[in-house]
């Protein structure tokens, strides 16, 4: 739209605005038009610096210099020369101020910029309704600017070094939630492709191209999403043989060191419009971009879509008039945490250009109103391509700060405290054979206890047997992961804020499947002293129907036990009839009753000292025996 307005503008001042009367500025002046309509601007200023400085009241040849200035973003020469334009003689054009006041917008001049724009509208007439909604979009800006620049925020970025950082240009940092990789992308002489650094004992390594089955030197990819452990890449490409439009969102997939050739996520998701700016969600099941389709609310929206049981994406919705604008919105990005979205606009009130804003999804299912992230972390420049770290301690995005490396640099800085997301931690973990100690592939299954949905459904790295899952806190986890042939491993977590900075770290070891091997199920759950299984309970104890139905052959005795709290025989009691529930619970979703048995123990077999109460806890649990195969 600001082309739009620029050319609209350029077209009515060069109508009205008079020729000098004196020859050498005039005749300067029409030699520069030669190389204006050649669009070789720096021979065109050249001749129009002659013409007004034959005559210094040639307020044509100001204007025009003004214009090329903006369009070659000189933004601070543009606005010289508007000014000289407007003091050189009697404005007879207004659109002129509009001129001048996007380019004093645009290099902070906000108490300037302002006067303008009220310039513009009072003395504007017979133009477009939407020109003038724009200038008072514009005065909302100077009057946010001018607000924000008295309360800034704390800020101090630090380039991310010369490992990272190229004599390029360097933008789109995406982050595993560990942040021991960084994926970003690269343009080199006009090409942009993909690259990656990793940190070992807390540096950098230098980057490297990521993959010959992603970047291709024919065509752009860029403006990436990676899922928190690693493992999916989503990205744009533009003008692909496959593409749907003229650019669309792909995505591959990592083993190993290796990555998949990209596969186009089809016409749910891309059109014949424009769809760019990828950004998953910590449990995959949602995605964000950015796309210009029909339905939107004006210029370039955020629209999201979730994956269904079925494993296909939904039709994608609007997120909404409180995140979106008539305007343009830009690089969204999904925090881990599943509810904080950074993103860019310049339809919300800013200090001008595309400025960073949050949102926060609400109980509801919508977005909260934007929020500026404010000054100086917003300027009058564009600010867009940032990310947060999944602890939340940084923010990082890329600018052409003075010190870089090259053109544009990947930058870091310590995030504010009331921009943070919401606390979150990760399990990262590799699976390994008990007996053997080689890396497996296995199921790794993490589901939300609150809200029983999936916070992580992935299969190992059958290379490397990793996997990272990301938890945000103030919630409960089931942890479970398994493998064909191999008994079931069972955890439990409880995520508190203060376990953000916590992350968990695990080697599991699973056995094989043989008589007398035992599984601790830590995700069954019973009121005190009560034997009705409570519905978190399913989680776990349907993923142990899978095993068994996987498993025909083998028989288990389920096995309850307690602390030694109270009468001996009460606990024996309890401990039968809790063991009891989850047998039932078996056989009534079709698991055969040869398989099983069960058995209470009472408080005969403590696995922890009932000494402590953290012991007695843990002696409260339900555990199955491998009795026969």
């Amino acid at each position: 739209m600001r082309t739009c307005l620029l050319f609209f503008f350029l077209g009515l001042s060069h109508l009205v605005y008079s020729q000098s009367t004196i020859k050498k500025a005039q005749n300067s002046f029409e030699d520069a038009q030669q190389f204006v309509r050649q669009n070789i601007f720096d021979e065109a200023i050249k001749y129009l610096n002659d013409a007004v400085k034959a005559d210094p009241k040639f307020q044509k040849a100001y204007l025009q210099l003004g214009d090329i200035y903006k369009r070659i973003r000189n933004t601070q020469k543009a606005k010289e020369n508007y000014r000289l334009a407007i003091n050189a003689a009697p404005v007879e054009n207004p659109n002129i101020y509009f001129l001048l006041g996007e380019t004093e917008l645009q290099t902070g001049d906000y108490a300037f910029a302002k006067q303008s724009f009220e310039n513009f509208i009072t003395k504007a007439i017979n133009v477009d309704a939407k020109f003038i909604d724009k200038a008072k979009k514009y005065i909302l800006d100077c009057d946010f600017s001018v607000d924000a620049i008295k309360k800034p925020v704390p800020y101090e970025p630090f380039n991310m070094g010369f490992y990272v950082n190229s004599e390029h240009r360097d933008y789109f940092p995406a982050l595993t939630a560990d942040g021991q990789t960084i994926i970003f992308t690269r343009n080199v002489k006009g090409n942009e492709d993909f690259y990656t650094a990793v940190k070992k004992n807390g540096e950098w390594q230098q980057a490297k191209s990521l993959s010959e089955n992603i970047n291709t030197p024919h065509f752009n990819e860029g403006a990436q999403s990676i899922s928190p452990d690693g493992r999916y890449l989503f990205f744009t490409g533009c003008n692909r043989p496959d593409g749907v439009g003229r650019c669309d969102i792909y995505v591959c997939r990592r083993e190993g060191n290796n990555w998949s050739k990209p596969v186009n996520l089809g016409q749910t998701i891309n059109t014949g419009e424009w769809e760019s700016q990828p950004s998953i969600s910590a449990d995959g099941s949602t995605l964000y971009f950015l796309s210009n389709r029909a339905g939107g609310i004006g210029g370039y929206d955020i629209w999201k879509s979730v994956m269904n049981d079925e494993g296909y994406w939904t039709k994608p919705t609007n997120l909404g008039p409180n995140v979106n604008t008539p305007y343009d919105e830009a690089t969204p990005f999904i925090h881990p945490d599943g509810k904080t979205l950074y993103f860019s606009s310049d339809g919300w009130p800013g200090l001008g250009q595309k400025d960073i804003f949050y949102s926060k999804l609400q109980g509801d299912g919508n977005f909260s109103r934007a929020v500026n992230l404010g000054y100086p972390i917003n300027t009058f420049n564009d600010e867009f391509g940032f990310i947060v770290s999944a602890d939340g301690k940084e923010g990082l995005f890329s600018s052409d700060l003075d010190g870089g490396f090259g053109d544009v640099d990947i930058y870091r800085f310590k995030l504010p405290d009331a921009l943070k997301p919401e606390p979150v931690t990760y399990v990262k973990g590799i699976v390994k054979d008990a007996e053997t100690k080689e890396t497996l592939e296995a199921s790794v299954l993490v589901i939300n206890l609150n809200t029983e949905i999936a916070a992580y459904n992935e299969i190992t790295d059958k290379v490397t047997g990793d996997f990272i899952a990301v938890m945000p806190a103030n919630q409960s986890y089931a942890f479970n992961v398994f493998s064909d042939g191999y008994l079931l491993y069972s955890k439990h977590f409880d995520i508190k804020p203060a376990d953000a900075n916590k992350p968990f770290e695990l080697e599991i070891l699973l056995d094989k499947i043989t008589v007398g091997s035992k599984v601790l199920l830590n995700n069954i759950f019973f009121d005190t002293n009560k034997f009705e299984l409570l519905p978190q309970s399913m989680v776990e104890l349907n993923i142990l129907i899978d095993v068994l139905k996987s498993n025909p052959t083998i028989e288990i005795e389920i096995q309850g036990h307690t602390d030694n709290i109270g009468d001996n025989k009460a606990n024996q009691k309890l401990s039968e009839n809790r063991a009891k529930a989850v047998y039932e619970y078996l056989i009534s979703n079709g698991v055969g009753k040869k398989q099983l048995n069960y058995k209470g123990y009472g408080e005969e077999k403590p696995a922890f000292d009932n000494a402590t109460e953290e012991g007695k806890q843990k002696n409260r649990r339900t555990e199955f025996l491998v009795v026969k195969i």
